[in-house]
């Protein structure tokens, strides 16, 4: 079984799911570097101490997933001062808009005929694919950014869960990392203090039943299956994971040990 070293970030009272990716270990023997690649949810609601915490960092980079229909509905990220702030969707603003609206306020019955029997972690398995297999342009900037010069960076998205958690996975699969550690990192996000606040129209009694929050729990939950469905497509579409980050990501030898070397002790 992968030891992960214990957390000793602060909870931080207006971003979700932060975390610093450091000390996993790699099949090689090495292990990712402390302080230079965290991902957490979205930083619109961070505090002055929150904001505070960020900045000490000496963050170079922060990428945020976002789509313009998230950042409408959550507002833009904190501006850190010294920090490049770059924005790279990974879907489209208009991809599932209505069923996110329906989510927010759709009735038992509704959520029922969208969510029940499976559809719901269906769902998310399809856009855990997606993202792999048409995201390889985001995919690749995103670690040539980081081969580059941009660490220390913070990656997000909205929760932290699912477009930076495959972002993550990702450039753990390029730094080598074993593939138990990734999946446990990518758990992590279930952890209650972590999870994505779900905000549902109407009132407590009608807005969030058991039922209501069985059916929504798909969407929000960080399940194995989900990432084991991203690395399945790599396999399926490009043989192997070092295939895919050569064709795939377009990743150099070069770039990928200047990658190892920025973000690996």
């Amino acid at each position: 079984m992968t030891q992960q070293v214990p957390s000793t970030e602060p909870e931080l009272a207006g971003v979700r799911n932060f975390r610093d990716v450091g000390g996993l270990p790699t099949v090689d023997g090495r292990r990712v570097r402390h302080g230079v690649l965290y991902r957490s949810g979205h930083l619109a609601h961070a505090t002055e101490e929150d904001a505070a915490f960020l900045a000490s960092l000496g963050l170079h980079t922060v990428f945020d997933f976002r789509n313009a229909a998230d950042q409408k509905l959550e507002g833009p990220d904190v501006e850190l001062p010294g920090v490049r702030n770059v924005n790279l969707p990974l879907s489209d603003p208009a991809d599932g808009a209505e069923f996110w609206k329906m989510v927010r306020d759709g009735d038992l019955d509704q959520l029922r005929a969208i969510l029940s029997d499976g559809k719901g972690a269906a769902r998310m398995i399809a856009s855990y694919r997606t993202m792999v297999k048409q995201r390889t342009a985001e995919h690749s900037r995103v670690l040539h950014a980081l081969a580059d010069d941009s660490v220390p960076a913070l990656m997000h998205c909205a929760a932290g869960k699912d477009r930076a958690g495959v972002s993550i996975a990702v450039t753990l699969l390029a730094l080598g990392v074993e593939r138990e550690a990734i999946v446990a990192d990518y758990l992590e996000s279930n952890a209650k203090h972590r999870r994505y606040k779900v905000r549902r129209s109407g009132s407590a009694d009608t807005a969030y039943t058991p039922e209501v929050m069985e059916l929504l729990d798909p969407l929000f939950d960080a399940r194995a299956e989900y990432l084991e469905a991203a690395f399945t497509s790599i396999e399926e579409t490009w043989g192997d994971v070092e295939t895919y980050l050569a064709q795939g990501l377009g990743l150099a030898p070069e770039t990928r040990e200047r990658l190892r070397e920025r973000l690996l002790d």
